[in-house]
């Protein structure tokens, strides 16, 4: 029987806490109805006995404190409700627990913006990352030695997992589950929960924000440039000359700005004005395409597939109520 320590940060996400003890415990309960022993005995751990979580609105009550809990083979590290700086302040004090439990062999998950508090121990350095979209670029930012993964909603490595932003969570507790125990009891939570079990990317939920936060200042006014010409072609050279500034300079930059060329920055700018026009519904998707200046119909369908993981017919029929 594997022991499981749900540890409960100040300001936590209730639900990705309860849930998982809800999962764990059907995992449990189906391996019982067949006469088998359950996989997982769960505790809830904390630094105190009670800590104020989703903003001070609940309190949960601790079955252990750090303290009494010698080993544990898996942690989980559920999402946080505060700023996620304010968050790694406040639950600085697991830190030491964490970093000895993983030195004795323990693995580690982290849901959502859990991943900030598990980044900070140094446990991430040189390691795969995914956390929520929308905060990916300040994890890469606090913690420059962790590799992002920003379209995957789960990532495994060296005894360290996490995952993608809001309910992804359940994706990787059915990862989990298959891992420690079987195909069958994923599919069964799958069932009982109503869950997408196959879901794999979080690209079809991401909203560009355009990655402004890095203090260029030229880089930024490039950007603002081409988030207000985006509809017609954008010469990059032109651009540079408009810029007062050498072509190569530029991209060089540009790229250690933003983390992407000036060409895959104006396509993602596309591609996100397109995701747009086809969540209203009022064009079809020649229109859209036609309306951002592409003409290639399997070229703008290859590379809206490639940034948001779906095809754009696939992407209206997700968010587009016929």
């Amino acid at each position: 029987m594997r022991s499981v320590s749900i540890i409960v940060p100040e300001h936590a996400v209730l639900g990705s806490i309860t849930d998982t003890q809800r999962l764990f415990d059907f995992a449990n309960q189906q391996l019982m109805n067949k006469g088998d022993s359950p996989a997982y005995k769960v505790v809830l751990v904390g630094f105190t006995r009670q800590i104020k979580v989703q903003g001070g609105s609940f309190i949960v009550q601790a079955d252990k404190t750090v303290d009494e809990v010698a080993f544990t083979d898996l942690i989980i590290v559920p999402a946080i409700s505060c700023d996620v700086i304010r968050g790694i302040q406040l639950n600085r004090r697991y830190f030491p627990w964490l970093l000895d439990q993983y030195k004795r062999g323990a693995e580690i998950a982290s849901y959502c913006v859990g991943a900030f508090i598990v980044a900070a121990t140094g446990l991430l350095n040189g390691k795969q990352c995914s956390t929520h979209w929308a905060y990916t670029n300040e994890l890469q930012a606090f913690f420059p030695d962790i590799e992002m993964v920003n379209d995957k909603v789960i990532t495994e490595q060296n005894g360290i997992y996490s995952s993608g932003g809001g309910t992804s969570y359940w994706n990787l507790l059915l990862y989990l589950l298959e891992k420690h125990i079987s195909r069958q009891v994923v599919i069964d939570a799958a069932k009982y929960f109503l869950l997408d079990i196959s879901r794999s990317s979080q690209s079809a939920f991401l909203m560009f924000k355009g990655q402004k936060e890095h203090g260029d200042e030229l880089v930024v006014r490039v950007q603002d440039h081409i988030e207000k010409h985006y509809t017609g072609k954008i010469n990059i050279e032109s651009m540079a000359k408009e810029f007062a500034i050498v072509r190569r300079t530029l991209e060089r930059r540009f790229r250690k700005a933003t983390n992407n060329s000036i060409a895959e920055y104006i396509q993602r700018i596309k591609i996100e004005a397109a995701k747009k026009e086809i969540e209203t519904g009022r064009k079809t998707i020649n229109e859209v395409m036609y309306d951002l200046d592409y003409s290639d119909k399997k070229a703008f369908k290859e590379l809206f597939q490639r940034i948001t993981g779906l095809t754009p017919m696939e992407y209206r029929k997700k968010y587009v109520r016929e």
